[in-house]
């Protein structure tokens, strides 16, 4: 019985420790000009039970702040659109929908899920990264409307539905900078400093329901 517990512990602990973080590397060579200027000269590496499965660096400065009159959103002060982060996925990868995302570059725009009933209990803010291939993504500045990010991010999950990563500001009691922490049964979250702004990101995870 001793034997039983104590396996299924060291498999509680693999699976729960699978997925970390490392420093990472210079910013990908197929950015459109422009975008580089934007990011963080270096990445932060996602790893898999030690190999590198992915990289994303994150915009170095946000622009000026706007007002917002949308409820439930945490970055209201951000314009919708806006270019947030550039990822790279080295293996398949997933958003939290469970749409399979290819090996490839991918930049990280700023939107939020509509109030029309179709996405409660999806998070409770509304904010959301949505991934468009960076072959279709040439305007760093860009700031495109909800229809036209839409549209982009189906590319990046070859199905109907927006490839979406949910994201949120974080309180600073709760920050724990440059960590990946595990929340629930299934949600990894990195925190970072998105220009200066705390926010926690769900870089792997799945919804429930």
């Amino acid at each position: 019985m001793k034997k039983m517990i104590l396996s299924l512990l060291l498999v509680t602990t693999t699976v729960f420790g699978q997925y970390s973080i490392a420093p990472g590397g210079a910013q990908p060579a197929d950015l459109a000009p422009g975008f580089d200027a934007m990011l963080e000269k270096t990445g932060t590496k996602l790893l898999k039970a030690g190999k590198e499965v992915g990289e994303i660096w994150f915009r170095a400065a946000l622009p000026a702040p706007v007002k917002s009159s949308e409820p439930n959103i945490s970055m209201g002060m951000v314009p919708h659109g806006t270019l947030l982060a550039v990822v790279k996925f080295d293996t398949i990868h997933a958003d939290r929908r469970g749409q399979q995302v290819k090996p490839g570059t991918y930049t990280m725009r700023y939107s939020y899920f509509p109030e029309n009933g179709d996405h409660q209990g999806a998070a409770p803010q509304r904010d959301f990264m949505l991934l468009t291939p960076v072959k279709m993504d040439k305007d760093a500045a860009a700031t495109p409307n909800f229809e036209t990010i839409v549209d982009w991010s189906r590319k990046a999950s070859g199905t109907p539905h927006p490839c979406v990563f949910s994201f949120w500001k974080e309180d600073l009691k709760n920050f724990k900078p440059d960590t990946l922490e595990q929340q629930g049964e299934h949600d990894f979250v990195l925190m970072h400093k998105l220009g200066g702004t705390p926010i926690s990101l769900i870089l792997v995870g799945k919804a429930e329901g």
